[in-house]
Order: C-alpha cells, then sequence, then structure tokens
C-alpha cells in the first residue's frame, strides 16, 4: 500500500547534486511530489527533503541507491509522527468589496498573513502542515485562486540529535 514518505538527504553544496538526485528518482519512473532544497547549519552541505507516495519496500530501495549517489552525504527516512514537517504557501485570491472580509477572517483563522493587498487581489503567505494549506486553498477556491507557489515540505527529527 502506498502512503506519504519523508527523506532527508544531506549532500555536498556544489553544482550538479540535485541533478544527480532527482535524476536517479526519474530514472527509476518515480514522481517527486515535493522537494526542497537548501542550505544547512554546515556551509559545504545542503539538505534536500523529498517525499513521495510509495510502498515500503520501494522507499528502502531509493534510499540506498540515494546513499550511492555521488556528493550524497547521509540519508534518513523521517518518521511522520516523530519529524516537524512544515510548507510554505503563496496563494493570491480575487477579491471584491463583499469578499474582502470573508477571505481577511480565513487567512486569521489558518493563522496565516497577508502579504499584499489590491482592488481586486490579496496575496496571502500559509505556513504548516501541507493538509492545512490544502484545506486552506480549498476554501478560498470559490472566491478565485489567481496564482499558487507551494514551497515543498521542510522536515527535520523531532529532538535532540548527536553525531
Amino acid at each position: 500500500m502506498n502512503s506519504l514518505n519523508v527523506i532527508s538527504a544531506l549532500v555536498e553544496n556544489k553544482p550538479g547534486v540535485l541533478f544527480r538526485v532527482s535524476n536517479m528518482f526519474r530514472a527509476r519512473g518515480f514522481n517527486i511530489e515535493s522537494l526542497s532544497v537548501g542550505p544547512t547549519e554546515q556551509q559545504d552541505l545542503s539538505r534536500i527533503t523529498i517525499t513521495i507516495n510509495s510502498d515500503e519496500h520501494t522507499v528502502e530501495q531509493l534510499v540506498k541507491q540515494l546513499m550511492k549517489t555521488i556528493d550524497v552525504v547521509s540519508v534518513e527516512r523521517l518518521p511522520l509522527e516523530n519529524s516537524v514537517c512544515r510548507e510554505l504557501a503563496l496563494i493570491k485570491v480575487r477579491v471584491d468589496a463583499s469578499t474582502r472580509l470573508e477571505i481577511m477572517n480565513l487567512v486569521n483563522v489558518f493563522r496565516g498573513k497577508i502579504v499584499d493587498i489590491s482592488k481586486r487581489s490579496i496575496m496571502v503567505e500559509i505556513t504548516g502542515t501541507s493538509d492545512k494549506i490544502d484545506a486552506f486553498e480549498s476554501l478560498v477556491e470559490q472566491y478565485g485562486i489567481i496564482q499558487l507557489a507551494r514551497t515543498g515540505v521542510c522536515a527535520l527529527p523531532r529532538g535532540v540529535v548527536y553525531e
């Protein structure tokens, strides 16, 4: 049975690494649900967080293949129940005088931020789990989503990790 899996890889911070990692998934015919890449606390390393919808055996094989990829330092499967997973979305919603307040109230309920406002639109920043962002998106669809951008999942294991 397929389920959402989060894989965190520490990689060397140099050109071509993201291509090699994503190409490994492509070559094996797997779709990446989300991908997030950024620097870490160590200047020479970046963290790639990949979410895929797959079965247990396949995820284990992908982790093993990732470990064999050049410039990959470490790979870890993050258990959803013991990790903090967050995503950011910018959503530009169509508004008029009669709907502006409704949308602003929804933003407050979801603890979002209004980052831009004009006569015909409001741009909202929502941060949280993918489910939270999906829920907000489905509520504002009726008003008209003009544009949407999502970062992909960033995740770290809970608790203190010592090396």
